[in-house]
């Protein structure tokens, strides 16, 4: 199962209308068999689907990147094939079945392919799994609130690199 998320559609131009990423680049993720993916859930559920709250805000959160990183025209296509949040569910403790444990070898993990083009030209293409095993090292990371700061800051990362370079 397949399910797309083009992420520069009406809702989002609404959005960012008036913002300096109204006229940027747009992505489009999409999420190749998430119920087999390693650890997509912020709760013990083990198997997940496209529309988990963790894969849809990863989503938008490459949305949000490509919006305020490439230039208009430009497209960036990924295909999430693998996502392995950072931590772990421990189902067996009793009083918080949902708790995520953190630990030094619980880093985060997503396997993707991206394709970037404008128009029928591709810019630049690849698949790669994108870690961050110094992701506890992060300033902010605890005071951030975000389950996700991780994932996040480890896809900024990479977009920076493979995107922003030059």
């Amino acid at each position: 199962m397949r399910f797309t998320a083009i992420l520069a559609g009406a809702g989002l131009a609404v959005l960012l209308a008036g913002s300096p990423y109204a006229l940027a680049g747009e992505a489009r993720v999409s999420f190749v068999a998430p119920e087999r993916f390693t650890d997509a859930s912020l709760n013990g559920r083990r198997s997940v689907d496209a529309n988990a709250p963790a894969l849809r805000e990863l989503a938008v959160h490459i949305g949000r990147l490509a919006q305020g990183g490439l230039p208009a025209g430009q497209t960036l296509d990924v295909e999430v094939t693998d996502v392995d949040l950072t931590g772990q569910i421990e189902p067996w403790r009793i009083q918080n079945p949902d708790l995520r444990v953190v630990t030094g070898a619980t880093w985060p993990r997503i396997k993707l392919r991206y394709r970037l083009h404008e128009g029928d030209r591709t810019i630049r293409s690849g698949e790669e799994l994108v870690s961050d095993p110094a992701f506890d090292m992060r300033p902010g990371r605890i005071q951030s609130g975000d389950r996700l700061f991780s994932e996040k800051a480890m896809l900024d990362d990479w977009f920076q690199q493979r995107f922003r370079a030059g």
